[in-house]
């Protein structure tokens, strides 16, 4: 019976090492080594100094800005309680939030559902390409710039589907939030 416990009790330990410290640490070696933007969670700098990840997503409220989708993750785009609201269908806090989402967005037209509704994690940083255009008028507008040329940003910064059919085409947020920064810096 001793012997027993003892293969058991060594055994554990092996496994516990191995699996539990050596395979991370390779793996993660491995990833650094051969992907590392995406092994450091795809981090975006600017003028040196950290703005964000493409991706996790971030509050843009700002007229001038374009929206991202709404977070239901803790106090908004918090990793650390990433999770989806819970509510139904028919539930009135559901249906006023959306309510009041709408009513932000509103410029007379449909707005697109991914405006005014969270993703399931409440951290995706991508929006349709039908949410951007949707807010190319309003940000135009608030920046002084003509609505080609915001629309024109939109376009380049459209992320197709992935070898063709994975996914759907979406926009990063805050690229092009930041390619509309530089796009009125040079003004």
């Amino acid at each position: 019976m001793k012997k027993h416990i003892t293969i058991a009790i060594l055994y554990t330990l092996m496994t516990s090492v191995l699996l539990g410290l050596a395979y991370p640490l390779a793996v993660t070696a491995v990833a650094r080594l051969l992907y590392p933007k995406q092994a450091d969670g795809e981090l975006i700098t600017q003028d040196g100094h950290l703005v964000g990840s493409a991706l996790i997503g971030q509050p843009f409220t700002g007229p001038g800005y374009f929206h991202s989708r709404p977070s239901a993750a803790g106090i908004g785009y918090d990793a650390s309680a990433s999770s989806g609201s819970n509510l139904a269908p028919t539930s009135k806090a559901l249906i006023d939030r959306t309510e009041a989402s709408v009513a932000a967005e509103q410029n007379g037209a449909p707005v697109p559902v991914d405006l005014v509704t969270a993703s399931a994690s409440g951290l995706d940083p991508d929006i349709t390409p039908a949410a951007a255009l949707y807010q190319v008028p309003r940000v135009a507008a608030k920046r002084h710039l003509p609505v080609k040329s915001v629309e024109a940003l939109v376009q380049e910064h459209i992320t197709q589907r992935q070898l063709g059919l994975l996914g759907e085409p979406r926009v990063n947020v805050l690229e092009l939030n930041l390619a509309l920064d530089a796009m009125a810096a040079k003004g």
